[in-house]
C-alpha cells in the first residue's frame, strides 16, 4: 500500500518562544494542508527546516521568525558546502514555512535576493548531468549479464525504466497490477502518480517486446505474483521488500561497471536521460519528448538533448549539403 499523506510537522521544534500564537498557526496550517502535498516534499520540507533551524540554534538566532539578514548569511555559508539546487530548496522550505505561520517572507526583500544572486554566480559552471544510459550502452550491458536472479531483475528494472522514460520513484513503485500483458507480445505499463502529477491522473506507458519479455522472466524466476513488481534480491536469491532510490542507482553503476561504461555519472535517471537522447537522435522535437517525458517544461529534455539537436542544427544542414 502506497504511504498516507503526511503534513508539516507543527511541533515547537524551529523557534524557542511561542510568542503570538505562533505554534497554533503552524498547528492549524498542518490540520489544513493534509492531503494538500506529496510525502516526499513534505518530508523535503521538515528536513530543510531541520537544518536551518539547527544552523540558527548554533549561532544563537531565530529562525521563525528569520530576518532576511540571518538567511542571507545562511546562503553565504552554505554556499561553499552545498550544491545550488539544494541551497534554493533549503531557502524554499523557509519561505514556505514563514508563510504557513503567517510571517513575513525572509526570502523576498534585497539581500536575501542578493545572497541568492552571489551564489548563482558561484555556481556559474553548468550544473552536473547524468550520463543517460543508451541503446548502445543496453547493448553493452546486455551482452556482458549473467542468468543470476538478480541479474534477471536488474535487467527488467532497466528496460522498463528506458520504456517508460521513468523517474527512480515512479519505476519502484510499480505494482504487478500496474502492468498489462498483450497478445503480441507488448505490455503497458501504468504511472499512478509523480512528480508532475500529483493530483494522480496517472499515465499509461507502452512497453516493448523486449522489455516484456525481460519482465515476464524476471517475475517467473522470482515467483512475483502480485504486489511489488521490482524487490530486492538476497543471498541465495531470496526475493525481499521493494527497492529504494538508492538501490536502482547502485544497480545501474553496477550494470555500468562490468560493461567497461563510466560508471561516475551513473544515476538512477541515467535510463530516463538515455531514452530521451535516442529518441532525439531518431528525429523526436522537444514536445513530442515532453509528453513521452511527462515534462511541464522544455528545459530539462532540452538540456538532455542539446548535443543531438546540433547535430541536427542549421550549421549541420549546411555541411550536410555540400
Amino acid at each position: 500500500m502506497s504511504t498516507p499523506p503526511q503534513t508539516p510537522k507543527p511541533t515547537h521544534q524551529y523557534f524557542t518562544d511561542d510568542n503570538n500564537g505562533l505554534h497554533d498557526r503552524l498547528a492549524e496550517y498542518a490540520r489544513d494542508a493534509h492531503g494538500a502535498y506529496s510525502p516526499n516534499t513534505i518530508r523535503a520540507i521538515n528536513g530543510d527546516m531541520k537544518h536551518f533551524a539547527s544552523w540558527c540554534n548554533h549561532n544563537g538566532v531565530s529562525s521563525l521568525p528569520a530576518s532576511p539578514e540571518i538567511l542571507a548569511r545562511y546562503v553565504d555559508e552554505m554556499t561553499p558546502l552545498y550544491a545550488s539546487g539544494t541551497i534554493r530548496r533549503r531557502v524554499s522550505s523557509i519561505a514556505h514555512l514563514h508563510r504557513a505561520a503567517e510571517l513575513t517572507d525572509p526570502t523576498k526583500p534585497a539581500k536575501a535576493k542578493l545572497a541568492l544572486r552571489r551564489m548563482q554566480r558561484t555556481f556559474a559552471a553548468r550544473p552536473n548531468q547524468a550520463q543517460g544510459i543508451t541503446e548502445h550502452n543496453v547493448s553493452a550491458i546486455l551482452a556482458t549479464i549473467e542468468s543470476r536472479l538478480i541479474d534477471k531483475r536488474d535487467v527488467a528494472l532497466l528496460l522498463t525504466a528506458r520504456d517508460m522514460i521513468a523517474r527512480r520513484s515512479e519505476v519502484i513503485a510499480l505494482y504487478v497490477s500496474d502492468i498489462t500483458f498483450q497478445e503480441d507480445g507488448v505490455a503497458t505499463v501504468m504511472i499512478h502518480k509523480s512528480k508532475t502529477d500529483q493530483e494522480g491522473e496517472g499515465a499509461v506507458m507502452w512497453l516493448s517486446p523486449r522489455t516484456t519479455d525481460a519482465i515476464r522472466q524476471w517475475m517467473r524466476a522470482g515467483g512475483i505474483n502480485e504486489g511489488k513488481l521490482f524487490r530486492s534480491v538476497g543471498r541465495g536469491g531470496r526475493v525481499g521488500g521493494g527497492l529504494s532510490d538508492r538501490d536502482v542507482s547502485r544497480r545501474f553503476k553496477v550494470m555500468a561497471e562490468r560493461a567497461g561504461i563510466p560508471s561516475e555519472q551513473i544515476s538512477g535517471h541515467s535510463p530516463r536521460v538515455g531514452m530521451t537522447q535516442d529518441l532525439s537522435a531518431a528525429g523526436a522535437e522537444l514536445p513530442e519528448l515532453m509528453t513521452a517525458g511527462r515534462w511541464k517544461s522544455p528545459q530539462m529534455p532540452a538540456r538532455y538533448t542539446e548535443r543531438t539537436r546540433a547535430s541536427r542544427g542549421a550549421v549541420a544542414k549546411y555541411y550536410d549539403g555540400r
